[in-house]
């Protein structure tokens, strides 16, 4: 059966943040888009403190920001398609991705997250929720499994 409305993810945003869940996420973008002859975007944010001009010069998370773009280019790269990478400066990562999403007219997001229970209950985060209300495309949420015993 044909699913109506239905679109091809060809261009896919995909924020990382250097974790084994984002960088599983850019694996899965980079499968998706070399089937439709698309392209992949990796971003990673790096939040500024409200104290700080949103231009501040912050060199260790840059080349932190940069490490986790270079991992995510390797796994793309293992799979052999190129990705392009960009670093962001923002008060607010969801807001960023969204944002560029929309800059960039990409199909889609896919954010990949970890198994996370802090209070007992599983939660999402705040940029994957903000995404969720406010991101322009589709979203595909890859979660990490439950560790055993959960």
């Amino acid at each position: 059966m044909k699913e109506r409305g239905r679109r091809e993810l060809r261009d896919i945003l995909v924020p990382s943040d250097g974790s084994e869940a984002s960088l599983e996420a850019v694996a899965v973008a980079c499968q998706v888009a070399k089937r439709s002859k698309g392209k992949v975007y990796v971003v990673h944010v790096i939040e500024v403190e409200r104290a700080l001009p949103l231009d501040a010069e912050m060199y260790p998370e840059a080349q932190n920001g940069e490490e986790i773009l270079s991992r995510a280019e390797q796994v793309a790269e293992a799979l052999d398609y190129e990705v392009e990478g960009e670093l962001l400066q923002a008060r607010e990562a969801g807001h960023a991705i969204a944002d560029e999403a929309i800059e960039r007219g990409v199909d889609g997001i896919i954010l990949g997250i970890p198994y996370r229970r802090p209070f007992g209950e599983f939660q999402m985060g705040k940029t994957t929720q903000y995404l969720l209300k406010h991101a322009p495309c589709e979203i595909w949420i890859i979660r990490q499994a439950a560790p055993e015993g959960v």
